[in-house]
């Protein structure tokens, strides 16, 4: 299976995006298509062995589109400066034929020559000739609606384009009668109501394209993040280039008040460097010979040279980047309701429109108005604000969530979120530092603590367990040899093995001693480690204990006050640890968790996430991503606390890049403000249709109230507005 995202030209509404969808769906060789009207692209999954690109663009093409190719996230493309000329040109246009037609109801002075009852003719061929370059203005809009009701996929332009061509082609009709003579027909022609219509339409559009650049404003500045150019050493000199023709392994240069290019590791001199755009530390952090460095961060002070590593896609800006575009390519819940709705919608109003029509001419109603009446059916009727309602909140909170350092990878998480009612967390890593230190030594051994720790800390050095950081920190820090390990072996839950000089060592928690069967006489001393929150490590030679070591850890910042707030929200927390009740409860009591679940492994606690939804709960796991995966995967939602240069290995569904715990109750706030949102954007597009559609159909023409095609096409374009406005006031959130 391979996947491509294709940029989609036409798109105008959710029948539109909702159809193509439907249409690539169908096709042989598409596993699964999500089309984005916000985005404007269609993430598709095919398989390579029937489909490639060529074939599956040949597949938009019939569906009434055109791709743009593959869609590149990373070059955003600005506002074009031709459609805005065009359409200041057309808002002239525009006024003229309105002033010509209408200016005489409201007693404007017109010149005579356009008077339509002493030169009817001039005035019939002026209000034509104003009329066609509106029909070629709105020639993509007409070309679409009518090759998307052939492809039985009738969307918004396919009710714009009868509309428009109805009365264009009756007012033809007039025209010619009023050549003929017959000046009875000056009233019947609504040439201006098909030029006004498609300007209304574009206006929208505009209006639209504009409104949805604003919610992408997040991915824009993390594009801006990386410079465009960088500095090689070719040879011992100094060469400029842009950032494409770096290459794998170049040694690049940073100066003071350079921004760094790419991922890469620092060979030669330190500096401080600003990462708060990926790790949220407000500070610069120093770095030096043989740590990496994130693309995007200031060099404030410091001459580095650093190797590149990750170019290209592969940098942590473009990962994010990447996961964000992907993320607006899935679709809640609440938005396949009302894509399924818009689906069934374009089709019901033209049923309508046909039959308010038919209805009209029996009734007596001579033709003027009934066809008036179908056009502004079918125009008022638009489902822009319908197609426009979840997307662009959806995007508009995804960028509010990358702002604040939460990595969304799945747009359905933003409506999950709101409905969490349990919240799991794995205790080392995540609501700890996980960055622990030795607090006791209980050697039973005639080695001394060094030997003992220096024998410790090799094997540790091996392990990735958060322990084993504990071990090698306390190696580098005392300058230690790391002696010789072979046949190391990791038991996941259990602890690791390996073997110094000939001689196997065993290290672990008390489950490794009972698995091994070794007597323990020690419980004691690990009684009172545990009760002042230690980690607890057997170290084991020749089936002998030889030493108790106690690992304390730090509970990290802002826990104990998150934990608090999820309580006053009624949201139930939960500790699922590998680590020893003792240790687990003295953590527990300190942040605020009464229900403790120690002495998992790590296999386990994917069955107790399981457990817990089938008692109908909805949880949320929080772990490290590492150990915890089968546990993430199984959640409902699953959030990893992990640092910035680790999120392209990671398989949660939300990643917080801060590693700030109280990010899991901004993502609850931005969900519940999320789903509020849509409710009430969907609440305002069906009650326009709704009110809209029978005044429209002239329901109230007996109490004298009525409109028109024209006040029909800025009523949908009010529509759009209110909806558009209320997704971005998402931005105005209080977190």
């Amino acid at each position: 299976m391979k996947n491509i995202i294709l940029v989609i030209e036409g798109m105008t509404c959710s029948a539109c995006s909702n159809g193509l969808e439907k249409y690539l769906n169908k096709q042989n060789g598409v596993i699964n298509a999500n089309v984005n009207l916000v985005m404007a692209n269609a993430n598709i999954d095919y398989d390579e062995n029937i489909l490639d690109q060529e074939k599956i663009e040949k597949y938009v093409k019939q569906a009434g589109f055109k791709s743009g190719g593959i869609f590149k996230e990373f070059k955003i493309e600005k506002e074009n400066k031709t459609e805005k000329i065009k359409f200041i040109v057309f808002s002239i246009l525009a006024i003229i034929l309105m002033y010509i037609s209408m200016g005489h109801m409201i007693n404007l002075p017109l010149l005579a020559v356009f008077n339509s009852r002493t030169n009817p003719i001039i005035y019939t061929s002026s209000l034509f000739i104003l009329t066609v370059p509106f029909l070629i203005y709105g020639y993509d809009i007409l070309k679409n609606g009518y090759k998307n009701l052939i492809h039985k996929i009738p969307n918004m332009d396919t009710l714009v384009s009868i509309g428009v061509i109805s009365s264009f082609i009756y007012s033809l009709y007039g025209m010619f009668k009023i050549i003929k003579g017959d000046y009875s027909y000056i009233m019947s022609l609504y040439f201006e109501s098909s030029a006004i219509i498609i300007y209304f339409v574009k206006l929208g559009r505009y209006l639209d394209g504009v409104n949805k650049d604003k919610t992408k404003e997040a991915i824009k500045k993390l594009v801006e993040i990386t410079p465009s150019k960088a500095t090689i050493e070719i040879n011992g000199k100094e060469k400029e280039i842009t950032l494409d023709e770096i290459k794998k392994d170049n040694i690049l240069i940073s100066k003071p008040g350079e921004k760094i290019a790419v991922d890469g590791e620092i060979i030669e001199g330190k500096a401080h460097l600003d990462e708060s755009f990926i790790t949220g530390e407000s500070k610069p952090i120093m770095k030096k010979d043989g740590e990496k460095v994130i693309a995007g961060s200031l060099n404030y002070d410091g001459f580095i040279k650093y190797k590149a590593e990750k170019i290209g896609k592969e940098s942590t800006i473009s990962e994010i980047i990447r996961l964000v575009i992907e993320a607006s390519n899935t679709k809640s819940p609440i938005a396949k309701i009302a894509d399924k709705i818009s689906g069934y919608f374009v089709p019901t109003v033209l049923a309508i429109s046909i039959v308010t029509l038919v209805v009209y001419l029996l009734l007596g109603f001579n033709l003027s108005t009934a066809i008036s009446t179908f056009v502004t059916i079918l125009v008022v009727a638009c489902p822009c604000s319908l197609g426009l309602a979840t997307p662009l909140a959806i995007v508009v909170s995804e960028g509010i969530c990358l702002s604040n350092g939460i990595l969304v990878k799945k747009s359905e998480i933003l409506e999950t979120a709101s409905k969490i009612n349990t919240i799991v967390f794995d205790k080392t890593g995540t609501l700890t530092y996980g960055k622990l230190k030795i607090f006791k030594i209980y050697n039973y051994s005639n080695l001394k603590n060094k030997e003992l720790l220096q024998i410790v800390g090799s094997i540790e050095v091996k392990s990735t367990h958060p322990i084993g950081k504990a071990f090698s920190d306390y190696i580098n820090e005392n300058k230690q040899v790391k002696l010789v390990v072979n046949n190391f072996e990791n038991m996941t839950g259990y602890g690791i093995i390996g073997e110094i000089q000939n001689q196997k060592y065993i290290l672990g928690n008390r489950k490794i001693v009972e698995k091994f069967s070794i007597a323990n006489t020690h419980i004691e001393d690990e009684k009172e480690l545990t009760a002042k929150g230690n980690s607890i490590i057997y170290v084991i030679k020749n089936e002998e204990i030889i030493a108790l070591i106690g690992v304390n850890d730090i509970v990290r910042k802002n826990a104990k006050e998150t934990i608090k707030k999820l309580n006053q929200k009624n949201i139930k927390t939960i500790m699922l640890t590998g680590d020893n009740k003792e240790t687990a409860e003295n953590i527990g009591k300190e942040i605020g968790i009464s229900e403790i679940i120690s002495n998992v492994l790590p296999s386990k606690k994917a069955e107790i996430i399981k457990k817990l939804r089938k008692e109908n709960k909805k949880v949320m796991m929080c772990g490290d991503g590492i150990n915890d995966s089968p546990a993430l995967a199984n959640s409902d939602i699953g959030v990893s606390v992990k640092s910035g240069t680790d999120i392209a290995i990671d398989s949660a569904d939300v990643i917080l890049i801060k590693n700030d715990l109280n990010s899991i109750l901004k993502l609850i706030n931005i969900s519940e403000n999320t789903v509020r949102n849509i409710k009430q954007n969907l609440f305002w597009a069906f009650f326009y249709n709704v009110l809209m559609i029978p005044i429209g159909m002239g329901i109230l023409r007996p109490i004298g109230i009525s409109i028109n095609p024209m006040i029909a096409s800025l009523a949908m374009i009010f529509s759009s507005l209110t909806v558009i406005t209320n997704a971005l006031s998402l931005k105005k959130l209080n977190l």
